[in-house]
């Protein structure tokens, strides 16, 4: 039966099975934007959105 750790991509993990994946630099994160930048960017997703509706329905 094969390691259930093993994933089958070729490189060996560098922690154990017991511990959790290391964490890895995000270069951009929602989380770390302003609430004004976050809401702009919930603006202009319903915005393109809403767009897409309204094309379909043309």
């Amino acid at each position: 039966m094969p390691d259930p750790h093993s994933y089958g991509h070729g490189h060996a993990h560098g922690h154990g099975p017991a511990s959790p994946h290391p964490p890895q630099a995000a270069p951009w994160s929602i989380l770390r934007m302003t609430l004004v930048s976050r809401l702009g960017a919930a603006l202009a997703v319903s915005a393109g959105l809403w767009a897409v509706v309204l094309l379909a329905m043309r």
